[in-house]
């Protein structure tokens, strides 16, 4: 009988689509990129999402969040994410955090029971420790680097933090993260040399958070089922 996973299952067999189902994913950060992590899992069939995001939807956001519209501005994200889920897959569990993650809170949460990490965070010293936790629970994780003032999503490639080039956030990750110890991180960054504008925040588009956000979370998937290893 045809459900909203037969075509997925058609790639991934009937066995894979039961591990993601039983599979759960933590997010930190559902903003331009997590926003579309998020929702590729939960249209992959991840049973079990949680979402870790303190912020609330505002006007301009909408230029390149999924969970962006007029009628969600004012509520926070992870509500708003949580109610695309449900919506999307009535039988998926979706557990929620209305937390900035930083080192002052990472005693909320506890990497034992994930089986996998996804970071989509903007803070250098959160991302930092979200990598040090996963590294200690043993529990597999994703980074975003740069995705702002850039333009061209062909440029994002999956690598190791230290085979990185060009993006300032990977430059300042790989040094940081080398002084703790971290031998490794598998990271989304760019190529491409950041646009600068006058501003203090960066400039973004539709393209480019989505296009990390998608590759993150095709990467979540094959880890989890195995593929390509």
């Amino acid at each position: 009988m045809s459900n909203q996973f037969s075509r997925t299952q058609l790639i991934f067999g009937a066995e894979n689509m039961d591990k993601l189902q039983k599979s759960r994913v933590a997010v930190f950060g559902v903003g331009g990129v997590g926003g579309y992590t998020v929702e590729a899992l939960a249209r992959s069939g991840v049973g079990t999402l949680d979402l870790i995001d303190n912020d609330k939807v505002c006007l301009s956001n909408i230029n390149r969040q999924i969970i962006a519209t007029r009628s969600t501005v004012g509520k926070y994200k992870v509500d708003v994410a949580k109610e695309r889920i449900i919506d999307i897959n009535p039988d998926a569990k979706v557990n929620i955090y209305k937390t900035f993650y930083l080192p002052e809170t990472k005693d909320q949460f506890h990497f034992e029971d994930y089986d996998y990490v996804v970071d989509a965070i903007d803070t250098v010293t959160g991302k930092i420790q979200l990598v040090l936790q996963a590294q200690e629970a043993g529990t597999p994780i994703i980074s975003s680097m740069g995705a702002g003032n850039k333009i061209n999503p062909s440029q994002f490639e999956v690598a190791d933090i230290y085979k990185t080039s060009v993006c300032p956030l990977a430059k300042v990750m790989r040094r940081e993260l080398k002084k703790r110890g971290v031998k490794k991180l598998k990271v989304v960054y760019s190529k491409e040399k950041p646009i600068k504008n006058s501003e203090d925040v960066p400039g973004s588009n539709a393209f480019v958070p989505s296009t990390v956000g998608l590759i993150i979370a095709s990467e979540v998937i094959k880890d989890i089922l195995g593929f390509y290893n």
